[in-house]
């Protein structure tokens, strides 16, 4: 038997806000290269309107393996950042460094920001 759960599942607590939570993956000895070109990323993606954070991420289990965690003030804001022209000179180029294909997960924030 098991037992059902009371809890609702939570709502998004953040209003539009957008996680985005990227798991990428290098071609095998292509780790280096691929943070170095994930972390040409960060400052203008910081730097654009909309951007809350945006934030690299190397795995400790797999050096080939990256991880970008962002979060957008709204779905509008992400698919512009994707069409800015160093996003897109970035994805033209992934072919040259990607192990298959990039894992993209969009995500809604069910508690509030922390004070």
């Amino acid at each position: 038997m098991t037992a059902q759960s009371s809890h609702a599942i939570p709502a998004p607590a953040n209003g539009a806000q957008l996680t985005l939570i990227a798991f990428i993956r290098a071609k095998p000895g292509r780790g280096d290269e691929l943070g170095r070109r994930l972390g040409a990323l960060v400052e203008p993606s910081r730097a654009e309107a909309g951007n809350i954070n945006y934030d690299l991420h190397r795995s400790n289990d797999d050096p080939d393996v990256w991880v970008l965690y962002e979060n957008w003030q709204t779905a509008a804001d992400l698919t512009s950042h994707f069409e800015q022209p160093y996003m897109k000179a970035f994805v033209a180029a992934l072919p040259e460094v990607l192990d298959g294909e990039m894992d993209l997960r969009r995500c809604a924030m069910v508690t509030k920001v922390a004070a």
